[in-house]
């Protein structure tokens, strides 16, 4: 595929549109045979483009060599992962936008996920447990207020959670590590950390509500019915 130039001196805008006159039916024209097809892929490749180097753009802070030469690498590289991607799930388009809308999404967030595996290319992913430091706040009141939760918070994570949830849970809510460059780091995938952050989500709630801590139920009510606390070793 034909490679782009970025040029640092000019943002680029939002609009996603296609230099050319788009196929009536990008669907039929992309899974044709023959000049229609190699027109169809053509154009959508300078969507990706157009798309991947808007993203880059916005985010070329997060990056530690923002030079136009990097920049120009990891554009291109968004706009043909995307493609390959939207390619392989053209079959799941359902109409329901246009299909330079759609197309447009597979490049932004796939330029976004790799200027963050960039951001975090030399920096170490720590799986590590919660400290607990209380937040800091200009009134007493709520200084003694945040500094309880956060000892709750810590004491319900280290009673509810999995040693692998509290890690997983601190990495992403935490020390913001983004969640595809944990899921690389670990050899593992979005979906199951995912998983395991709405698991953790849902025993914190459940335990902070039992204790006072959220609004619900009354604590002897939300403690009855509050699931067994899992043994250690259970996911």
């Amino acid at each position: 595929m034909s490679q782009t130039r970025f040029d640092e001196q000019v943002p680029p805008g939002p609009a996603c549109q296609v230099a050319r006159r788009e196929p009536l039916d990008w669907v039929s024209a992309l899974t044709a045979s023959g000049p229609q097809q190699d027109a169809a892929l053509r154009q959508l490749h300078e969507l990706m483009l157009r798309a991947a180097r808007h993203q880059v753009w916005r985010m070329r802070d997060a990056l530690p060599d923002a030079s136009a030469a990097t920049l120009d690498e990891v554009i291109n590289q968004a706009a043909d992962e995307a493609m390959v991607s939207l390619l392989g799930k053209l079959d799941t388009f359902e109409g329901r936008s246009r299909f330079t809308t759609w197309a447009y999404k597979f490049a932004i967030v796939q330029a976004g996920s790799d200027v963050r595996r960039l951001q975090w290319r030399h920096r170490e992913v720590e799986l590590r447990d919660l400290d607990s430091p209380a937040p800091l706040h200009d009134s007493p009141a709520h200084e003694v207020e945040a500094t309880d939760l956060a000892h709750a918070l810590a004491s319900a994570m280290s009673r509810v959670l999995t040693p692998h949830q509290r890690r997983i849970a601190i990495a992403l809510l935490v020390d913001e590590v983004p969640i595809d460059v944990l899921a690389d780091r670990l050899g593992t995938t979005r979906g199951a950390l995912y998983k395991t952050l709405f698991d953790v989500r849902g025993r914190l709630r459940t335990e902070l509500t039992s204790q006072g801590y959220l609004p619900g139920a009354s604590p002897s009510a939300t403690s009855a019915a509050t699931p067994a606390r899992p043994q250690a070793g259970t996911p």
